[in-house]
């Protein structure tokens, strides 16, 4: 029989009641200043971020649906390992096991979202399923959205089958005519209906989900799908989820198809959105909504509400007096003594505020970002690039700079550059290089403030750059950090010592990964310096799990001449099978390959020394990749062959004599587009017999006019004395 529907530890005394039941008075006392709000007002109260969330959650209590029995769990628990495992022989075999789960699962799917073991066969089984039984987990969920998108372990749920189910909206939109269900008597309910009635049922308690730790989430994930944009967390700045989310997935699953593209969605959706943009800030004033700013929940939820309203409706939508954007900078023009500059001038230093900043320099309207930069940022770059948080926002406002601009701040943060390599304040560099790049906008000055930091007896210093002084041990072992997932720009001097050597060595390298990029003084300052150090420095870098990038860049980068190129791989002869069998070091031999254009003697001279190792190199796991990707097999066996793709692959300039390379650059033409040697044995046997026909039609001709020369003369004469009688 079903169970009375209780509140989950109804029957445990609380924790800070008294014997009678009754709760302390501290408690009381908290209880009855959130019963003040009582639902009134759409939002959590930001007194204390610590109250509880009850009053704000809609009238009622919070249901409990029940707990799966234990045979129920073992079944379901030994359902999800097989789904993980993912050891079914064909797609028919998996089908028919996800068709049992369901059939197992069908009435108990609130009890299972909600389990903190089983919600992860929720997830998978929404990831594998078909349009049909998404509608099916649709319509069970229905009624019971606000409850489950708040809940701990239910919201990963709703996040996966909001996430999956967007695709199918435009899918459906594109069919002609909307498909038939198998069953006569069932009723066809599109996935558009299926969203639109979700809303409805959240209507109401959108400042609530705002707020929630869990609901805020899910709420993200219905914005992006009521948009079109891209559902991928990449895309969107990783706004969807938090970095400790638990990655649920399945393979063979489509769940990633669709979701890093925008998509089509139909007009209820972007009148739904616009509806959602209105109840989001509804009742909220200036005051109130700037509070929001700095929520840990709200302040993400916030940013995306900021992106959606200003990129989907227009820039004009900012002189909307209920506004989003209007609502936090009312003030008009914004002035360095308003409030406006006030607010932005706190947010900018703090840690979650900054967020919401950057998010307003970059779409905010161009009038309104000018009044910014005149009244704010101009003048206080270089100390905003100074600052661990604030150098983020300094990074979004030279994206946004104009040209003129751009080189006024190249001026104001030249002089800054040795404190900010100091402070390790590479990203707001890093910035100022890639955008003077793109505004074309003269680097030299950069390059001379860098040579002067970053330079010792024999000039510049790449070691430093690069921070190789840093390095951990040469094997391949690093501390975990992943090389492009660091967001951080760097540290204070005092945290320096207390920051992971790591992150700041990663940092460096993008840095000198974007001076490779700019062709000029820039690039020269690390390539020559490069050049110049010891084939064992080198062989160290290489081994560096960090470092290595960055000599990949300068392998494959277009700035770097042919001459310098073959400088530097010659540093390496003798070493390469060590490096074929090292973690790191062997991508640097991948990218040897691709990166000698012009150079394919020197494949041949790398190919020689892999052959000479090819039993440790067969034996280690990256060795077999090096061996695969320079084609060492083809090598072994038809070495003539493996030569002739080599130097088609490299082109053919290596393989051309002077007068060649002389004729092709005078002619202007670039080494890239020079012919190859069947292109030119083509030309050359087309020319012989083009000249063999020529010949061979002077002879013919010889023969019809006469027997000789003399005679084809006088037919000649002839014809010629009858023409002019």
């Amino acid at each position: 029989m079903p169970q009375e529907n209780k509140k989950r530890g109804r029957r445990m005394k609380r924790k800070h009641e008294d014997e009678d039941g009754q709760p302390a008075p501290d408690e009381a006392s908290k209880r009855r200043k959130s019963s003040e709000y009582d639902g009134h007002v759409n939002y959590m109260p930001l007194g204390g971020h610590d109250e509880s969330v009850d009053a704000a959650y809609p009238h009622g209590d919070r249901p409990f649906f029940g707990m799966l029995d234990m045979d129920e769990q073992e079944y379901f628990k030994r359902a999800d390992d097989m789904l993980e495992a993912n050891s079914f022989g064909e797609q028919e075999e998996r089908d028919l096991f996800l068709a049992n789960v369901y059939r197992e699962a069908e009435g108990k799917e609130l009890k299972i979202a909600q389990s903190q073991s089983c919600s992860r066969l929720m997830e998978r089984l929404i990831q594998l399923s078909t349009p049909a039984q998404m509608k099916k987990l649709f319509q069970a969920f229905s009624g019971n959205f606000i409850h489950l998108i708040s809940h701990r372990f239910a919201s990963h749920c709703c996040e996966a089958l909001f996430l999956r189910a967007a695709p199918i909206v435009s899918e459906e939109l594109v069919a002609s005519a909307p498909k038939t269900t198998d069953n006569v008597d069932e009723i066809y309910v599109s996935m558009e209906n299926l969203f639109l009635h979700t809303l409805a049922e959240l209507e109401g308690s959108i400042g609530f989900l705002m707020t929630d730790q869990f609901g805020s989430h899910a709420l993200r994930v219905l914005l992006l799908v009521l948009s079109g944009d891209p559902l991928d967390a990449q895309a969107n700045n990783k706004l969807l989820q938090s970095k400790r989310k638990e990655a649920i997935t399945v393979q063979g699953s489509e769940q990633a198809d669709g979701q890093s593209k925008s998509r089509n969605v139909p007009k209820s959706f972007a009148d739904a959105l616009e509806k959602l943009l209105a109840d989001s800030v509804a009742g909220l004033d200036t005051e109130q909504l700037r509070g929001l700013s700095t929520h840990a929940n709200a302040n993400p939820t916030l940013q995306l509400l900021l992106k959606l309203e200003l990129t989907h409706f227009g820039k004009q939508r900012a002189k909307n007096e209920t506004s989003i954007i209007r609502t936090l900078l009312p003030d008009d023009p914004i002035t360095a003594d308003s409030g406006s500059a006030a607010f932005i001038n706190g947010l900018v230093y703090d840690s979650i505020g900054s967020h919401l900043v950057e998010q307003i320099v970059q779409h905010a309207p161009g009038k309104m970002f000018k009044s910014l930069n005149k009244e704010f940022f101009k003048d206080r770059l270089d100390s905003l690039a100074r600052n661990e948080t604030a150098g983020y926002v300094a990074c979004r406002v030279l994206e946004r700079m104009s040209k003129d601009d751009l080189y006024e701040a190249h001026e104001k943060l030249i002089p800054a550059i040795p404190d900010l390599l100091e402070r390790n304040r590479t990203l707001v560099l890093r910035t100022l290089v890639e955008r003077c790049a793109v505004r074309d906008i003269d680097t030299q000055a950069i390059a001379a403030q860098l040579d002067a930091t970053l330079c010792d007896d024999n000039g510049f210093d790449v070691k430093k750059l690069l921070k190789l002084e840093n390095s951990p041990a040469v094997n391949g072992h690093n501390d975990g950090t992943p090389h492009d997932s660091v967001q951080s720009s760097g540290s204070e001097p005092s945290e320096t010592v207390s920051r992971p050597a790591q992150s700041v060595k990663v940092h460096f390298n993008l840095l000198a990964q974007a001076m490779l990029r700019v062709p000029g003084p820039l690039s020269g300052l690390v390539l020559d310096s490069l050049i110049n150090l010891t084939p064992q420095l080198l062989l160290q870098m290489v081994k560096d799990t960090i470092i290595c990038r960055t000599i990949q860049a300068v392998i494959a980068s277009k700035n770097s001449s042919i001459i310098q190129k073959r400088k530097l791989v010659q540093h390496f002869y003798g070493s390469i099978g060590d490096m074929a069998v090292d973690k790191s070091a062997s991508h640097v031999v991948d990218s040897i390959w691709n990166g000698t254009h012009g150079l394919a003697f020197i494949r041949e001279r790398i190919a020689e020394e892999l052959a000479e190792n090819e039993a440790e190199i067969r034996d280690s796991q990256c060795g077999r990749a090096v061996w695969k990707n320079w084609k060492m097999d083809l090598y072994k066996r038809r070495r003539q062959d493996w030569i002739r793709q080599s130097k088609e692959k490299a082109s053919n300039d290596g393989f051309q004599s002077f007068a060649e390379l002389d004729k092709v650059k005078k002619e202007g033409q670039p080494p890239a587009q020079a012919k190859t040697p069947l292109q030119l044995a083509r030309e050359r046997h087309a020319k012989k017999a083009e000249d063999k026909a020529a010949k061979e039609r002077s002879r013919s001709s010889v023969r019809t006019n006469g027997n000789g020369p003399a005679a084809g003369s006088a037919s000649a004469a002839s014809a010629t004395a009858t023409a002019s009688g």
